[in-house]
């Protein structure tokens, strides 16, 4: 270390000391490890904030468009490491933590996940606010606070177990709290329409009210001087205490207003397999949209006056159904409290709403009980009919003799509010999440649509972010490229393509392969210290980690194993390199065969890891409660990326992305982003099995699926589905996995399984086995490939993402800066 770099780490422990002393009344000597982090953080968010406030201020002397990014997740991950990255500041503070004698991954470790998402969606929405920031775009994320996250996932006898992640508890040093912002959100009550001599005058009377609370996060991008913001919403009630009925004894009462209010912002996704859950789900998400189509409303009239200019300033991309009812309350919002009729209020909202479609599935596409509906946001159900009777009416124009298909698209029907639908007849723009997605939108999905509104549709694909998923989770292979790239990788993406050239460079292919073995080393500590696991660094690491879901086929991967597994008992010494299968997931607490499928693989682990024939040959690993964190040392350790869903039914993915950036080679459908991946490193760097998704719709179309004639004329498969019931696992709670075996034989409902998960067994076994072959024999092609997936997941960068829905869907303007 130079005397500058000593000087600069001098520095940075001084700022921290003064921090503990001032901030937090305690001295290097006695501070806990907590409060070290805190008083390290406290100096990072000093200087962020400064960059913040100026940020916005140069956005609003400029009169730039901002963009609202509404999602109902935002899966932000630990914000303390990624800022020091961003504010290109990591290795100092590193080498200061160094310099005083702690250890700096331990003061990383005490700060938690954000409980603010679950998967992919949140996932790529945090991705989202960082490339926009470091391209110094203006935007505000809109979310909700929740108290209480997801969940945390504790295993106990295989089972998964929801407990609450308190990840609030010590604060959130990152936020600040706006009450100042706060406005008020109705519930309830009944609509009165009054004529005067102004017009049609709305009266809403004895609503239940909630008061919506702003705390507003910094999410600084790379180098960036205009950070994003996070504006997430908190519940409160207005009466917060019922003095009164307290002192009378009558407890309850003097909280029920508080309990009905704040139960909003408590819990992401509570279980809606009942009424109640249902009916709070609906109430989170108007809350989100009401709350922030308010406030843009009010800072618009502020600072602009003339709300006829709103799409000029402003722009709201609707991320994934969740926030839909922001486009009927911005209706409500400049009709009733603005004064605009219906038809002129209409041409701002069509102008400035745009939806990301992430799935095809229909369970995921909402639809809210209508009787449910009306009775808790009745201005909003009287908003929504007229809104379906007139783009109804349109549609006739186009399909006057075909009832069925304006019953197809129609936002009301069978007694359902579809929010897809909503969103498909108003906004703008509607996008897929990968080209093949956006094939599906337009050829099945919104079809109907689309014939009359090509210009309507497109697909962008998604990304991440290659400082969170390489500079900080891959600290050893990000050191490594620096040596051998010329320029910023971090702000450049396109760099990557560099490293394709050296594929041939023995030295370097030594390198690369020493930095993947260190982070496998990394990880089995990490799995060591967080669940008492003894994995082995020199087995390959085969991972599917990514949410619980049956079309994404956790279940293809069990039966897999229990071929293998079986296959080794016969005989030995057909496996010599071991392999370690890494699972990490959590299930919806009302997803019942999710959970068993959680349970299916701990009793294929118990069987496997104690076996003396087979344990030093196979291992299976669950990472309990896996998170943001936790895929920071998982994805980089990866030998194997599993992306198994059925074909067609995997909009896009973002877990291929960060193992295929980091040197994993996928196993992979021919779906989703896995296609353009293949696209990207060709055939012979990614490993392509199964049917595809033209083979799915011919075989529901004929009928022509038979998974009885399958496990007939395979011995093998036949072996592996009988192990579900045939008393071989170890059986957590004696119970046996029978219904999963009649769901793979005989589907359900009268439908053989929807997920074809016998039919493309044989074609992965086979695929499987090439991949190991290639790894065990032919080690040094291996790591050529790695290496020529990493050099080509530039594209994938998030980075490229926005640039692409600036430029097609947003129009937004850079903020010019004195930098």
């Amino acid at each position: 270390m130079n005397i500058c770099d000593s000087s600069r780490i001098d520095g940075i422990i001084e700022k921290i000391q003064n921090k503990l002393i001032n901030a937090l009344g305690t001295t290097l000597e006695d501070a806990t490890n907590d409060d070290l982090y805190k008083a390290a953080a406290g100096c990072i968010r000093d200087e962020i904030m400064t960059t913040w406030a100026a940020g916005r201020k140069k956005a609003e002397d400029q009169g730039a468009k901002r963009l609202y990014y509404m999602s109902a997740e935002f899966l932000m991950g630990r914000a303390f490491s990624n800022n020091l990255i961003n504010k290109g500041l990591y290795q100092d503070y590193r080498e200061a933590f160094k310099k005083i004698g702690i250890d700096f991954d331990m003061i990383v470790e005490e700060e938690s996940d954000a409980g603010l998402g679950n998967g992919g969606l949140g996932r790529l929405a945090a991705c989202f606010l960082d490339s926009l920031a470091t391209q110094n775009l203006p935007v505000i994320g809109c979310g909700i606070r929740y108290e209480f996250g997801l969940f945390q996932q504790k295993i106990i006898d295989g089972s998964q177990i929801e407990v609450e992640d308190d990840w609030l508890r010590d604060g959130y040093i990152w936020e600040v709290e706006r009450p100042e912002l706060s406005v008020e959100v109705h519930f309830n009550g009944s609509i009165e329409e009054n004529w005067t001599e102004n017009g049609l005058e709305i009266i809403h009377k004895d609503y239940n009210t909630v008061i919506a609370v702003p705390y507003d996060v910094p999410v600084i991008g790379y180098q960036s001087q205009v950070p994003a913001t996070l504006r997430l919403w908190s519940a409160r009630s207005k009466q917060r205490f019922d003095l009164h009925s307290f002192n009378e004894g009558i407890y309850d009462r003097a909280m029920a207003d508080q309990a009905f209010a704040e139960v909003i912002s408590k819990v992401l996704y509570p279980a809606d397999d009942h009424m109640q859950g249902k009916m709070l789900r609906l109430k989170q998400f108007y809350f989100l949209a009401s709350a922030t189509m308010q406030l843009m409303v009010k800072n618009h009239k502020k600072r602009r006056g003339d709300l006829h200019t709103l799409p000029d300033y402003a722009v709201v991309q609707i991320n994934d159904t969740h926030p839909t009812l922001a486009i009927p309350e911005l209706m409500r919002i400049l009709m009733d409290e603005e004064g605009f009729g219906w038809d002129e209020a209409y041409q701002i909202v069509k102008k400035m709403f745009h939806y990301t479609n992430h799935t095809i599935m229909s369970e995921a596409l909402e639809c809210w009980d209508e009787n449910m509906f009306k009775l808790l946001l009745p201005r909003i159900y009287q908003i929504v009919c007229i809104l379906n009777e007139k783009y109804c009416q349109k549609l006739r124009i186009y399909y006057a003799n075909d009832e069925s298909k304006i019953s197809e698209m129609s936002m009301i029907g069978n007694n359902q509010i579809r929010m897809a639908n909503l969103c498909v007849a108003v906004c703008r723009r509607v996008n897929g999440v990968s080209q093949i997605h956006g094939d599906i939108l337009k050829q099945n999905l919104f079809h109907n649509s689309y014939s009359i509104y090509p210009q309507k549709y497109l697909a962008i694909t998604n990304g991440v972010t290659h400082r969170r998923w390489f500079a900080l989770a891959n600290q050893n292979l990000y050191k490594l490229v620096q040596k051998y790239v010329q320029g910023d990788i971090l702000k450049e993406y396109h760099l990557f393509a560099d490293l394709l050239e050296l594929k041939d460079d023995p030295v370097f292919c030594r390198e690369y392969d020493r930095v993947k073995r260190e982070n496998k080393i990394r990880f089995a500590k990490y799995i060591k210290e967080k669940q008492g696991i003894d994995v082995n660094p020199d087995s390959v690491f085969d991972v599917q980690c990514k949410r619980l879901h049956e079309y994404k086929r956790q279940l293809l991967k069990c039966l897999h194993i229990i071929y293998l597994y079986q296959q080794i008992k016969k005989n030995p010494q057909m496996i010599s390199t071991p392999i370690t299968f890494i699972f990490g997931a959590k299930a919806a607490p009302g997803y019942i065969r999710a959970k068993d499928i959680i349970r299916l693989i701990h009793s294929i682990g118990e069987m496997v890891n104690r076996d003396p024939v087979v344990k030093d040959k196979l291992q299976v690993v669950f990472v309990e409660n896996y998170c943001v964190s936790a895929a920071e040392m998982l994805i980089p350790a990866a030998d194997i990326s599993e992306q198994l869903s059925t074909a067609g039914l995997e909009a896009s993915g973002t877990g291929n992305m960060k193992f295929m950036m980091n040197g994993a080679l996928t196993i992979g459908t021919r779906d989703g982003a896995n296609l353009e991946i293949l696209e990207q490193v060709g055939e012979d760097q990614i490993f392509m099995f199964g049917a595809s998704m033209e083979e799915i719709q011919n075989m529901k179309r004929y009928h022509t699926y038979n998974p009885g004639t399958i496990f007939e004329e395979s011995p093998n498969i036949r072996d592996v589905c009988n192990c579900l019931v045939d008393g071989e696992l170890l059986q957590y709670g004696k119970r046996k996995y029978s219904d999963i075996y009649q769901s793979l034989l005989f589907g359900e409902y009268g439908q053989p399984d929807q997920y074809f998960v016998l039919y493309d067994l044989p074609s992965y076994i086979e695929t499987f086995q090439k991949v190991y072959d290639l790894y065990e024999n032919h080690h040094e092609e291996w790591i050529k490939k790695a290496i020529i997936n990493t050099a080509k997941s530039g594209i994938f960068s998030s980075d490229r993402t926005i640039e692409q829905y600036n430029e097609k869907i947003w129009n937004l303007t850079k903020i010019h800066t004195n930098k």
